[in-house]
């Protein structure tokens, strides 16, 4: 390994520390450090890993062209080195894009292309994750039959994986898609299984995704106490790690206590007159 590889490889790992914490602008400062390595180096291998790096972390911070265009460097990449497993990956990054932008028929292209990829590969962590994202486009588009299949797939696999986790997910997803049909009944029997699951890996963030679907089932079947105690246990979590929904969820939850209060002293004349 020559030094300069030597240099990226570590800023590539600085930058993935950072990544994880949250600390987006330390991360890219990093990976972009590691670019102008690779790009004197001209390791091929090196820069997919760090323009895939840098994809991601335009992604997550809203920069989607720039996003775009990393990919598309990665891809053309991968295609010269003959990475099929690599090329799937991309393509479903490339989807996530597109689905983050709501272009719902560009997005389920991409996540085929690269199903059809990355089952030759027998991925089947890879397979688990690409059905749950096509269960999202099916639900999104209005094919909620569909995006219930493609959950179910995803969480055998998931099962059969012991990606818990994922598990945890698929039983959310399928309830948010329960909650579109209004079967809120059988929605809350599956959010009530992930957020188990969720408290069981100490996962918070999850068990509050869990808990944010019940309330609105709770609110839509009228049970407003239930709604409010979940939602009470999401803003907590809201603001313990500043989620962006904090300021949103709070006013909901203000509004939930409103009208509790509301039928409370409703019922007190009856109570009176008894």
């Amino acid at each position: 390994m020559t030094l300069r590889n030597g240099l990226s490889e570590e800023l590539n790992r600085q930058g993935n520390e950072h990544f994880s914490r949250g600390y987006y602008t330390e991360a890219y400062t990093c990976y972009a450090r590691a670019l102008e390595c690779d790009r004197l180096s001209g390791d091929r291998r090196a820069l997919v890993a760090t323009l895939g790096n840098l994809g991601n972390i335009c992604a997550v911070s809203g920069r989607r062209d720039s996003a775009q265009a990393h990919y598309q460097e990665v891809l053309e990449l991968q295609k010269i080195l003959g990475d099929e497993k690599g090329i799937g990956t991309t393509l479903a990054n490339l989807g996530n894009l597109r689905a983050d932008a709501g272009e719902w028929d560009r997005a389920r292209a991409y996540y085929l292309e690269a199903m059809d990829l990355i089952t030759k590969t027998h991925d089947e962590a890879a397979q688990a994750v690409l059905l749950s994202d096509l269960g999202l486009v099916a639900r999104e588009t209005g094919d909620s039959e569909e995006a219930i299949r493609c959950y179910e797939r995803s969480l055998a696999l998931m099962r059969r994986l012991g990606n818990l986790a994922g598990v945890a997910d698929a039983w959310r997803m399928i309830g948010r898609t329960y909650v579109i049909q209004r079967r809120y009944h059988e929605a809350i029997a599956c959010c009530q299984t992930s957020q188990s699951i969720a408290e069981r890996l100490r996962d918070e963030l999850r068990t509050g995704g869990a808990r944010y679907v019940l309330v609105q089932c709770y609110e839509e079947l009228g049970q407003l106490q239930e709604a409010a105690d979940h939602l009470e246990q999401v803003v907590s979590m809201d603001r313990k790690y500043r989620l962006p929904k904090l300021e949103e969820n709070t006013q909901r939850l203000n509004v939930l206590r409103l009208r509790l209060a509301g039928l409370a002293q409703a019922q007190v004349p009856r109570e009176m007159s008894a």
